[in-house]
């Protein structure tokens, strides 16, 4: 029999225990490239062993793909396995993948709208002509607003949820952001 030490060593050596190369790479990008060009790239992945980069306009690409070679010494002295290239490009910089898996999510449930069931009844059939998918809808619309407390503002069915955070509907509450922005 095995200890548990010498077990948790096995798995350690397993590459889904380690610390995978692109986390070990943000975590060292700031110091390799320094706060300047840190502030105006965006590591996004690592494939075929080749760093994508995203920069904040085509001429940090360009003059970031001239000195990629040192670039690419200093990242390999940091990294487990050695990276072959880098590629920079502005593809990426306005919408990012990573800022969106950082987003948080809000639960449908969350939300000040959510009324607590779904449009759509469990075993309806759907429908092929829009007109009647449009009419099915409004009834399911009006049912469920038929409880619903009034706007103060515009006398319209609201979700309790959005009286409960703005004291208004979510259209009045956008009407008074404009507002307040303009």
């Amino acid at each position: 029999m095995k200890s548990i030490n010498d077990i948790l060593r096995v798995l350690e050596k397993q590459e889904k225990w380690q610390e995978q190369p692109f986390q070990r790479l943000l975590k060292c990008w700031a110091e390799v490239v320094g706060p300047v060009v840190a502030t105006n790239t965006r590591p996004l992945s690592i494939q075929r062993d080749v760093l994508s980069v995203a920069t904040s306009s085509a001429a940090w690409a360009q003059n970031l793909t001239f000195g990629r070679t040192s670039l690419l010494l200093k990242l390999n002295k940091k990294l487990p396995a050695p990276l072959v290239d880098i590629r920079f490009s502005t593809a990426g910089w306005q919408n990012p993948s990573v800022e969106r898996k950082q987003q948080q999510t809000v639960s449908p449930h969350d939300h000040p709208s959510y009324l607590g069931d779904e449009i759509s009844r469990p075993g309806a059939t759907p429908t092929k002509d829009v007109n009647t998918a449009f009419g099915n809808w409004t009834k399911i619309m009006r049912s469920r607003s038929h409880n619903l407390p009034l706007c103060p503002q515009c006398q319209s069915p609201t979700p309790p949820g959005e009286l409960q955070r703005w004291q208004v509907c979510s259209v009045c509450a956008a009407k008074q952001f404009v507002k307040q922005n303009s």
